[in-house]
């Protein structure tokens, strides 16, 4: 029998949101997590915030919105409240009650701005990993690192000389307007010898040889090799040496246990320097070999064992998870100007991850 299309008119709606979210919705696993992790935060919430003046709004609701955010790939604050205003699925996972007045965007996000002072992407990341449930499907012995390039909020008619920020000469056309036409040939461009008017902290950086220069920035991850989850993100200014850097840093507070651990990277990380130190903390270098035109670092020592092929072939997970951060959660090109607000942005786009995988593994866990 074929329905009406005729509107009920009813005065009154009386709708319970815990019901209306199925019990199966990957939602609900991830919102208990991220509950937990709320929580063992509200110590660091309360030094963010004054005891007097207006109530904000709550920074545990600030951060359930922002993962939706990325979880649904919401390219803007306005999408994002104008999804509040009739997604009951949103309403629920942030804790919105369904007559409660949506923010306005550029109220949300000046509140998010405080956040983004403290350094609350980072440890909100901790917490995930920290709880009881989480950390047993976490690897203490079997790491993968790698680094991603992130574009910055700068086009390249911002890369100027230094020491003539404003010149005329050479550079913009006299047709005028916003965008301005630039001449770029003959003009050589270098870190050293320019810098972006639109964000300083940007710098000038090609994937490899015969490719684009771009304006950006490059993220790090660290992955433990069991589950595959993000364990330390960060973001630096480019330069040669800035992945290996990062590594050392981010695998040293892993490296405090008696036993060896291993640390799986691509053949980019194949340096004399970077391997050495890796040996000096304990840590087995499982690099992949460079041998183009060079000698490796990495020798028979290391390639005879059967766990070197296996973490390079587990390493390639972490690809995964720049991919999802880039695409999903918009991070191909940042937003934000500045080195810590896209280093922020990046952390908290990494526990994102994290969070999205969990479901899954939880369950099979149980």
């Amino acid at each position: 029998m074929r329905g009406t299309d005729k509107r009920s008119g009813e005065l009154f709606s009386f709708v319970d949101l815990e019901r209306r979210v199925r019990g199966d919705h990957p939602l609900r696993a991830i919102r208990l997590v991220v509950s937990d992790g709320l929580d063992a935060l509200s110590s660091e919430f309360a030094a963010l915030y004054s005891g007097m003046g207006r109530p904000s709004i709550a920074p545990e609701m600030l951060l359930r919105a922002m993962l939706l955010q990325a979880f649904y790939s919401v390219r803007s604050e306005r999408q994002l409240m104008e999804r509040l205003e009739f997604d009951l699925l949103f309403r629920w996972f942030v804790g919105l009650g369904v007559d409660e007045p949506v923010w306005d965007h550029s109220t949300f996000s000046k509140n998010r701005d405080r956040l983004r002072d403290g350094d609350i992407a980072a440890r909100f990341l901790s917490a995930i990993l920290a709880q009881p449930r989480v950390r047993r499907l976490l690897s203490n012995d079997h790491f993968s690192v790698d680094g991603t390039l992130i574009e910055a909020w700068a086009s390249m008619k911002s890369f100027r000389p230094r020491d003539e920020q404003d010149r005329s000469e050479g550079g913009d056309g006299d047709d005028g307007g916003r965008n301005p036409t630039v001449d770029f040939r003959a003009e050589k461009r270098s870190n050293a010898t320019h810098a972006s008017t639109t964000d300083p902290d940007a710098m000038l950086y090609r994937k490899g040889s015969g490719m684009e220069a771009k304006l950006c920035f490059i993220g790090h991850g660290l992955m433990e090799n069991r589950s595959g989850l993000l364990v330390d993100a960060r973001l630096t200014r480019v330069s040669g040496h800035a992945e290996r850097l990062a590594a050392l840093e981010m695998i040293e507070p892993h490296a405090t246990r008696p036993r060896g651990i291993t640390l799986g990277a691509d053949r980019g990380y194949d340096a004399a320097d970077f391997v050495e130190e890796l040996r000096t903390l304990n840590v087995r270098p499982h690099v992949a070999q460079n041998v183009s035109r060079r000698r490796s670092a990495i020798d028979r020592r290391t390639t005879r064992h059967a766990g070197y092929a296996a973490s390079l072939r587990v390493r390639k997970r972490i690809e995964e998870a720049f991919g999802w951060i880039k695409t999903v959660a918009g991070l191909r090109r940042t937003k934000l100007r500045g080195l810590q607000k896209v280093d922020w942005s990046f952390t908290f786009a990494a526990a994102a991850y994290n969070l999205i995988r969990l479901p899954k593994l939880l369950g099979a866990t149980a």
